[in-house]
């Protein structure tokens, strides 16, 4: 029972959560033990806030994902792991994430209530809703960024990291719904109701605007920060960018990989690689130059 917890829990996922650590990084604090130690707090703070959430909506949707090719695995759809163990173990993780919240800062405690209310709004009604949902996954991400402004005092965050991390959680999510529509689209009416507000046209057409507003946004940032270094080294990481966003739609649209950026980030290589050398070129140019 505990290994399907744990399960249920998707710890794969706490990889969305690291945006939370974006303040940290591109505010010059990463080898700052007090700012550090208070933001891998809060990290997991979110990870069991979002771990709740990801029970609670399994239990929600266990008729839909049973009828679902992969997601019928999962031990709530399965019934290996019983309703009302999932939801007392939900209710156990809010609890330790409120109260650990409250002590690390307030703020960071509203903006967690907030996190958990809008989720809980997406799993109930919303996660049906065309367009406005793959807007309430990207306001989660904006909100994990939030969340690590509220734990450190910032000195010099750009607002433009705010407009990144929206543009780029849009496109993300566009993906995984276009993912999710290629794989089971004669099926879209059992499996999920919001897939019958999309097609594959519209959705290319979508990625396509907001993959060049992506990368525009980041290009603007790299020389428009008030943090950068003068020499505008950090220009050199676009590349990396570019590089990671046309390789995620290489992957969903001619691989056919599926979407989740989560799974794609630990299963395909060139990713991998892309997403190492992006960080090492951001931790050189802002703490050694």
């Amino acid at each position: 029972m505990l290994k399907g917890i744990l399960k249920e829990m998707r710890i794969h996922q706490w990889i969305k959560n690291t945006f939370v650590l974006i303040p940290l990084v591109f505010d010059r604090q990463l080898f700052l033990i007090e700012p550090l130690t208070r933001t891998i707090i809060g990290f997991f703070m979110f990870c069991f806030v979002s771990s709740s959430v990801y029970l609670i909506n399994d239990i929600l949707d266990v008729e839909a994902d049973r009828k679902h090719p992969r997601k019928k695995f999962r031990p709530i759809a399965s019934g290996k792991l019983p309703i009302p163990i999932a939801l007392i173990s939900a209710n156990i993780l809010v609890l330790i994430s409120f109260i650990g919240s409250y002590f690390l800062s307030k703020t960071f405690l509203v903006i967690l209530v907030i996190y958990f209310l809008i989720n809980l709004a997406y799993s109930l009604k919303l996660k049906h809703v065309p367009i406005l949902d793959v807007m309430i996954i990207a306001s989660g991400f904006v909100l994990r960024v939030a969340a690590g402004v509220s734990i450190i005092q910032v000195e010099r965050f750009s607002p433009w990291l705010y407009v990144v991390t929206t543009v780029l959680a849009l496109f993300f999510g566009l993906g995984k719904r276009r993912g999710e529509l290629a794989t089971i689209q004669e099926k879209s009416n059992d499996q999920r109701k919001v897939l019958d507000g999309y097609s594959i046209p519209l959705l290319d057409q979508l990625i396509t605007i907001i993959s060049a507003t992506t990368i525009i946004s980041f290009c603007l940032y790299t020389f428009s920060a008030p943090n950068l270094p003068d020499n505008h080294t950090m220009m050199l990481t676009i590349p990396f960018a570019i590089y990671g966003i046309f390789r995620y739609l290489y992957l969903i649209q001619i691989k056919n990989e599926g979407g989740a950026p989560d799974e794609l980030v630990f299963s395909d290589r060139p990713l991998q690689i892309t997403f190492l050398l992006f960080a090492f070129a951001v931790v050189i140019i802002f703490y050694l130059f």
